[in-house]
């Protein structure tokens, strides 16, 4: 199955950032070892509209403010009614799957670190989420995306089937 991509314009959303992981990373001259940071950052405004960036820089809050520059120019759209998703949904990234599911009304966000942040970004209240595999933060998160990038709501399958709305929830 084909996704297709759902870019957002950045111009007067506000956007909210989290810092998921942030990373030392050495290397190693002949004058002794330099230091420097990367970071992975997920923005979003909390109603729809997620995404993640990378940064890296010789000092901390250059790497960050690199990946939320980086996070604004990959921002997508995702379908979230009534405070969770639409479906269960299964995504894989590396060696990172994650697994989605929606919850009640008052249920909260079941999901762990990497993916609490790009869930909670997105705007999500409610739901269940299962990291498998590996818990490598950058795999994680681009697995998240890529499970809210398949997701689709109700009107957007009536379209694509080109029947009407009711159609779908008795089909």
């Amino acid at each position: 199955m084909t996704t297709s991509i759902r870019r957002v314009k950045t111009s007067d959303l506000e956007l909210k950032d989290r810092l998921v992981a942030i990373n030392r990373v050495t290397k190693v001259t002949k004058g002794g070892r330099t230091f420097s940071f990367s970071a992975i950052v997920v923005v979003g405004n909390e109603d729809g509209i997620v995404g993640y960036g990378l940064g890296k820089a010789n000092e901390v809050t250059t790497a960050i403010a690199k990946g939320v520059e980086d996070a604004k120019k990959n921002l997508i759209k995702v379908p979230v009614s009534k405070g969770t998703v639409p479906h269960e949904q299964l995504a894989k990234f590396g060696g990172a799957e994650v697994f989605i599911k929606p919850a009640s009304h008052g249920t909260g966000v079941k999901a762990g670190g990497a993916m609490r942040a790009v869930l909670e970004s997105a705007g999500v209240t409610d739901v269940l989420a299962k990291s498998k595999g590996s818990s490598n933060p950058h795999n994680l998160v681009k697995a998240t995306i890529a499970a809210l990038l398949e997701m689709r709501d109700a009107y957007t399958v009536a379209q694509q089937r080109g029947v009407n709305l009711e159609k779908v929830f008795k089909g």
